[in-house]
């Protein structure tokens, strides 16, 4: 049995043996539009994950760590999901900020940060898009103006995933007056829970709020807690990006399997599937899913390498478009039932919850319109688009 084998067997047997007790009712509990779900009780599981030592596996040893290799942790991923565990609280950190920290930060703020990270005692939101500022960062506007030996920040950062359960953000913000575009940029580490944050949840098209509004007032933040030199934020930053196209989207890949299985079976128990057009889409679907995990692999060959190319967007163009065709489809399997609520005052389905958040799949973590960019120009070596 190869190392791979035994680590995902040793993955599979754990996940068997201890989602049980007071975590059994977690399963299938979370994730995108369902982040309202059960919170404290995910917490609670991610830390006893943490105390395992089934966190930041990727990470080196040195850092809190497993060590883990690609393979085993395209395994654990993979486990996770088919055991159909609850979605992680502590993504941003252990999959975002952890990486970037261990690539650019100093030893300090990695003695600081890290530890925290792999206990799950601090959680991290992502501190980038603004109101005229998302899917163009470039054009960011919050300012970070240092005071001796502090940051003090203003201005407002949105589409904050999960900032009202969070404890630090990490922001990119101009430095450097009268800078433009991505130049005089930095990357800082800031508290949320001190004078000067504001945090307003953002009610979507699900009912729930795992999005916010962050403003920032005159907030601050020590001098050491920036992230390479000044200036250098456009580099960090997309660094950050790049970790989050990471070995985690083959779990999140097994996630859309079961939803597409679900589907099928929802089609044949409502006569859905005799319908030639239902069919081919469902037929098309399966063969995108196969596309969508074949790209994924290839985009590990950039994980291997340090971080994924700009290869890795033609991976979230796919998955974000196949997915929000998934909500599509489900919805019309459904037929009219599809229109109806469960219950006052707007309590959903699964298939209309899977619907609605599904539309903002091709919008957030880089839109398909800015992802096609990145194609074109970084990877096809086409001519830049105009500007105004």
């Amino acid at each position: 049995m190869s190392n791979v084998e035994e680590f995902r067997t040793e993955v599979r047997s754990w996940l068997r043996a201890n989602l049980t007790g007071e975590f059994a009712a977690l399963r299938g509990r979370g994730g995108p539009g369902r982040e309202h779900e059960a919170f404290a009780e995910r917490l609670a599981w991610e830390r006893h994950l943490a105390a395992a030592g089934w966190t930041c596996i990727g990470w080196p040893e040195e850092q809190g760590g497993r060590g883990a290799s690609l393979e085993q942790q395209v395994a654990f991923h993979e486990e996770y999901a088919l055991a159909d565990a609850p979605a992680r609280v502590n993504h941003i950190g252990e999959q975002l900020l952890g990486p970037t920290l261990i690539a650019f930060g100093t030893p300090e703020q990695r003695a600081r940060f890290l530890p925290k990270i792999v206990a799950v005692e601090e959680l991290w939101c992502q501190g980038y898009s603004e109101p005229d500022a998302g899917s163009d960062l470039a054009n960011v506007r919050t300012r970070a103006e240092r005071d001796g030996d502090e940051w003090v920040v203003t201005g407002q950062k949105i589409w904050t995933s999960l900032a009202h359960e969070s404890d630090w953000c990490f922001v990119v913000a101009r430095t450097e007056p009268g800078s433009t575009r991505h130049q005089g940029l930095s990357y800082l580490l800031v508290p949320l829970h001190r004078p000067g944050v504001d945090i307003r949840p953002i009610t979507q098209l699900t009912g729930t709020s795992e999005f916010n509004e962050v403003f920032f007032d005159g907030a601050r933040t020590p001098a050491s807690h920036i992230v390479g030199a000044p200036g250098d934020g456009w580099k960090v930053a997309m660094a950050t990006l790049g970790f989050e196209r990471g070995v985690s989207t083959l779990g999140q890949q097994v996630g859309f399997q079961r939803e597409l299985e679900a589907v099928i079976a929802l089609a044949k128990r409502n006569g859905a599937a005799a319908d030639p057009l239902i069919r081919d889409r469902i037929a098309r679907a399966w063969t995108g899913l196969e596309i969508i995990r074949g790209n994924a692999l290839r985009m590990l060959d950039g994980v291997a390498a340090g971080a994924p190319g700009p290869e890795a967007s033609i991976g979230k163009i796919y998955w974000a478009t196949w997915h929000r065709e998934l909500g599509e489809l489900a919805m019309d399997v459904c037929g009219a039932d599809g229109l109806l609520a469960n219950g006052e005052p707007y309590d959903l389905t699964d298939w209309q919850r899977l619907y609605l958040f599904s539309r903002s799949d091709t919008i957030y973590a880089g839109s398909n319109e800015i992802q096609r960019n990145i194609i074109a120009e970084r990877v096809l070596g086409l001519p830049k688009e105009v500007r105004g």
